[in-house]
């Protein structure tokens, strides 16, 4: 009976080294006797034992990788320190495991180097204000290699971009600057529109002296509104007037007096 038994248990456990489980999100890239034979799962499948048949799990998922602080130097000679971050997942599992050795630090690499190499053709004021430029750039600079690599770069985009202390204090200063110019332009636009108001207003009123003098008692009523101190007195333009033609004839008489006295 033992002689029954043992080779029964030899068979079953010969039977289970064969037996592999694929996940849903896995594929298994099967080599018989080192030659590429087929891609096996998901699922349950067999393989030959005795190592005639390898198999190299690949995982389908998206990928996410956090590169490391990059330090750079931009078109402009400015240097900066760039975060990213990388996703990307396998399509063609053959690929990936037959064209290149370890495609994740292959990818991982090649995504550094694209980053170093991007920035450093692009003015600071670009990669600050046109992530979504620089970010398309970086896909497409690592996209012919990955995809001859069986992976497909699914977002590569900068995180944080670091600017060194003394640029941040000239980048506020240029801020600074720029809304005190707008400020101004704004000042004078109201400015500009407040006078062709006026103007028009007066003249409105030149033709009309009952106008000038409701204004006149529209701007009493206004300031004794305020209920202040202030005590107000409004003289009418015709005083004014007369008050400017007096001093002319007094100006003129002064200036013909002592002719008048020559024999």
């Amino acid at each position: 009976m033992q002689y029954v038994i043992f080779p029964l248990v030899l068979l079953l456990a010969l039977l289970v080294s064969c037996v592999r489980i694929a996940m849903e999100y896995e594929r298994g890239v099967l080599f018989r006797f080192g030659r590429f034979k087929a891609i096996r799962g998901p699922g349950l499948y067999l393989i030959y034992p005795f190592g005639i048949d390898r198999v190299v799990t690949v995982e389908l998922r998206i990928n996410t990788v956090s590169a490391e602080q990059q330090e750079t130097i931009t078109r402009d000679s400015v240097t900066i320190k760039v975060n990213a971050v990388l996703w990307y997942k396998i399509v063609d599992p053959e690929k990936s495991v037959i064209a290149v050795d370890d495609a994740a630090s292959a990818v991982y690499q090649i995504a550094l180097t694209s980053l170093r190499n991007i920035i450093g053709q692009h003015d600071l004021d670009e990669v600050l204000q046109n992530r979504d430029k620089i970010n398309a750039l970086l896909r497409e600079g690592i996209a012919p290699s990955t995809t001859a690599w069986g992976i497909e770069i699914d977002r590569f985009e900068m995180k944080d971009v670091e600017l060194p202390e003394a640029m941040q204090q000239v980048m506020a200063m240029q801020a600074e600057a720029i809304r005190e110019k707008r400020a101004r332009i704004i000042k004078a636009e109201a400015e500009l529109e407040a006078s062709v108001k006026l103007s028009a207003a007066a003249e409105k009123m030149a033709f009309n002296p009952a106008a000038l003098e409701l204004r006149r008692m529209q701007m009493i009523a206004e300031v004794g509104a305020e209920n202040n101190s202030t005590t107000v007195l409004m003289i009418p333009s015709d005083f004014v007037t007369l008050s400017q033609s007096l001093a002319d004839y007094l100006k003129e008489r002064k200036n013909t007096a002592p002719e008048s006295k020559l024999p």
